[in-house]
């Protein structure tokens, strides 16, 4: 029997109005950070490898924030998948995808986001059985007058369109069939972080959650 490589991948992703799109520094930083987010209406959360603290602030989280369906992203290669699902996380996200990082999730229980950008990529990834993709870098692909030109010929495919969105953006992606939700990382400004406003990014998340339904 085949393993479906994003068993439960959808129904997380339902729950996620927007995805907050994480680069944390430092570990004290992850639960008060993810807190907010979760209490502001983003319980999905997808947190970069790409500082050294990632993955403690990953593991921090798991163990620690009700509500919060945690992911890693900036997954770059088959050691990053693993260290991923021994973490925790529930999904890794790929700002593209490999032969090598295709094969190992196969046999790894975490769900895949396999980033594409072109027709020709996503048709790759729909070959393997990944019927929901990141849309990366979105704005600089061609933004949302892009996605929704994919929807006719491939609409087996939804996509979580992450890389220059903003709140003014939003709107127009959620408005395609094609998207199921969108990832972002305007509701943690680094300088509020860093100041510990958690209220404030709790704000900007509800604001942020909010976007959807308009």
């Amino acid at each position: 029997m085949t393993k479906n490589p994003q068993k439960g991948l959808e129904t997380a992703l339902l729950k996620a109005p927007i995805v907050p799109v994480m680069v944390i520094e430092n570990l004290k930083d992850a639960v008060p950070l993810a807190r907010a987010l979760v209490k502001g209406g983003l319980p999905v959360l997808e947190i970069t490898l790409r500082t050294a603290a990632a993955l403690e602030c990953i593991k921090a989280i798991v163990s620690e924030v009700e509500g919060a369906i945690v992911g890693s992203g900036t997954v770059l290669d088959v050691k990053q998948l693993k260290a991923s699902e021994k973490a925790g996380c529930v999904f890794a996200v790929s700002p593209g995808c490999t032969d090598k990082i295709l094969k190992a999730a196969k046999d790894q229980k975490i769900s895949l986001l396999p980033g594409s950008a072109t027709a020709s990529e996503a048709m790759k990834l729909l070959e393997h059985g990944y019927g929901l993709q990141k849309f990366f870098p979105a704005e600089q692909s061609g933004g949302a007058s892009y996605l929704a030109s994919l929807s006719s010929p491939l609409p087996q495919i939804k996509f979580c369109p992450t890389g220059g969105i903003t709140p003014a953006l939003a709107p127009s992606y959620f408005k395609l069939p094609n998207v199921i939700t969108l990832g972002g990382s305007w509701m943690a400004p680094k300088a509020l972080v860093a100041e510990g406003k958690w209220e404030e990014i709790e704000r900007l998340a509800r604001e942020a959650a909010a976007l959807r339904q308009r």
